[in-house]
């Protein structure tokens, strides 16, 4: 049998009920100072009572019984009950030693009972019938009086069975403040429990104070709804070796996997921490991850980052960070694409500025590959995305919860609308060239005459909007060896099929690679049949561009189609034009006409 194959063994049910309990107070905010100081021994070797649970020595060693078995509720009252002994300074020299510890023992159940924390074991006498202060006035009690004879079946009186016990001189001693130890645990038990009780915080079974960056997510959750719903769909990362794996200096989003990072380290307000918040869950609302389309990611990002910025400080949601963010006054009003458009025209000046991430970094992170971004899961992802920030808006606008821009109002809007499939949109731009041609009868030129009545001249049908002369457009069509087949046939498809539709007479197509080949016009059903694609080499596009500027058999007013992968150089167009490229594609250039892109 392999190692692989092995089965790890099974926990015996008793240890595994005493090491929850040990790790349930290791969590409570009240025991797990007093716990991170002592030393929990199970062994046989050492000195554990024979027939009760546990002992503890002033040093803060407790010595478990490692045969006895019980419940986990049961082990976290022996457990607390000995930390109790710490906390509380029980360790004091009297002359009798049981009574005092019979006294103790008293005070430390009446804490319990009063915390509801545990069981006490059927072998122990857990409900002390005193009400006395403290364990000083029973100690005075049980001098003059006496244990009682009804708490001897317990045990109780036996010097064996006394948990309290000291160490000998040469044992080592921990030089630690039990009393101060604890007291800082009663004082973060009792806040947490005003912040639970003021909403702040959750019970998982422990209460767990909440970060500045949770804080700030359940007041979206339960104040603003226009985020709140997107706030539910994404956890909270709060780890700075993370964070410094990801060269994360505040924060980013990663809208695959829902999560928003927070770098501990930053410091920030919980006020700063919605403004971040909000920040962040708007990149993934706005689908800015989507938008980008073939665009430089990080000066994409820097240009949503101005906008968003600009929107959050008219809104007024929490604080700006001390620590700076992108925010120019002469950007407002302006939408992220407009801002990308200025930016890549100085990519100098805009190289090294600070986003939320750090310098020259975005802070929306991409650790998918390419065609893990174009799965359903990831349209699925879109789709909540933009139903979260629509129903987002309407029970904000319904419920009056405060000022709105202009420009998020309309972004939000228009993403609630589905989006336009490629070819429809190319094929307005084919209608706002070609209007539909209408047939009328005109004597401008006569026709034929009819051999029944030759004597009498007819009209002839022609179009409303003259000849089919010059009704042509261009196609630069790019077969370097980087263009895909498939997204070839695609195009050359949907021209084809629009240019019959729009009864364009003919095609002037030239194929581009490191020259270029011109086929002259040719008819849509040729190019919807078949087409032999010439070159598959480099990619060098202007010489077709120039071809068809000089030509004299080539409208003057004719449109250009360029079809291609974004890996040219800069083009140089005095015609009407538009780039059709493949989804995810870029120009290195900032186009002039409209981009159509191929799913």
């Amino acid at each position: 049998m392999t190692l692989n194959n092995r089965r790890k063994p099974k926990l015996d049910p008793a240890i595994a009920a005493f090491e929850e309990a040990v790790a349930y107070l290791s969590r409570h905010p009240m025991f797990s100072g007093l716990i991170r100081f002592a030393s929990i021994v199970r062994r046989e070797e050492v000195q554990y009572p024979a027939n009760g649970w546990a002992n503890v020595d002033d040093t803060g060693a407790i010595y478990v019984h490692p045969k006895r078995r019980g419940e986990t509720e049961e082990w976290i009252y022996v457990l607390a009950h000995c930390l109790l002994h710490l906390g509380f300074g029980h360790f004091q020299a009297k002359v009798n030693q049981t009574y005092w510890n019979i006294a103790c023992d008293c005070t430390v159940s009446k804490f319990l009972r009063d915390l509801k924390l545990g069981k006490a074991p059927d072998s122990v006498l857990g409900d002390y019938p005193f009400s006395a202060a403290d364990e000083d006035s029973l100690y005075q009690r049980f001098c003059e009086q006496g244990v009682p004879a009804y708490m001897q079946q317990f045990g109780v009186g036996d010097k064996k069975q006394c948990d309290m016990l000291f160490a000998s001189s040469r044992a080592y001693r921990q030089k630690v403040d039990w009393g101060a130890v604890f007291g800082y645990g009663l004082s973060a038990a009792v806040s947490q429990a005003v912040e639970a009780a003021a909403g702040y915080q959750d019970f998982m079974g422990i209460v767990e104070r909440l970060t500045a960056p949770q804080k700030a997510r359940k007041w979206f959750i339960n104040h603003y709804p226009l985020l709140g719903s997107l706030a539910t769909g994404f956890s909270i990362v709060e780890d700075a070796v993370i964070c410094q794996r990801l060269d994360i200096s505040i924060a980013a989003i990663d809208v695959v996997s829902r999560e928003v990072f927070f770098n501990p380290a930053a410091g920030l307000s919980e006020n700063e921490c919605r403004f971040v918040m909000a920040h962040e869950l708007l990149h993934a609302g706005l689908l800015h991850h989507e938008r980008c389309q073939g665009r430089d990611p990080y000066y994409w990002n820097v240009a949503c980052d101005y906008v968003i910025n600009q929107w959050l400080v008219d809104m007024r949601v929490g604080d700006i960070p001390q620590l700076g963010l992108l925010l120019d006054p002469e950007l407002k009003g302006l939408s992220a694409e407009s801002i990308y458009d200025r930016i890549v025209t100085d990519l100098r000046m805009y190289r090294k500025l600070q986003t939320f991430r750090g310098f020259g970094k975005g802070d929306i992170l991409d650790r998918g590959s390419p065609s893990f971004w174009e799965s359903a899961a990831y349209t699925d992802l879109d789709s909540f995305f933009r139903n979260a920030l629509s129903q987002g808006l309407i029970y904000h606008q319904d419920q009056q919860r405060g000022f709105l821009p202009a420009g998020l109002v309309e972004e939000i809007r228009a993403l609630g609308q589905p989006p336009i499939p490629w070819d429809v949109e190319l094929g307005r731009w084919f209608d706002s060239y070609f209007e539909p041609l209408e047939k009328v009868r005109s004597y401008a030129r006569i026709s034929r005459r009819q051999s029944s009545t030759p004597d009498i001249p007819r009209p002839k049908w022609i179009n409303a909007l003259g000849s089919e002369e010059g009704r042509t457009f261009g196609v630069i069509l790019d077969t370097s060896g980087s263009m895909d087949k498939k997204m070839l046939g695609k195009a050359l498809g949907a021209i084809a099929s629009y240019a019959i539709s729009r009864e364009v007479p003919a095609v002037r197509v030239v194929f581009c690679d490191a020259i270029a080949y011109d086929e002259g016009y040719m008819l849509p059903e040729d190019i919807l049949d078949r087409v032999r694609v010439k070159g598959r080499g480099g990619t060098i596009l202007q010489p077709g561009i120039d071809l068809l500027d000089s030509a004299k058999d080539f409208p003057k007013q004719g449109p250009l189609l360029i079809i291609t992968d974004g890996y040219c150089d800069r083009l140089t167009i005095h015609r009407n034009h538009a780039f059709l490229l493949p989804k995810g594609a870029k120009l290195p250039f900032v186009p002039k006409g409209p981009v159509f892109r191929v799913e």
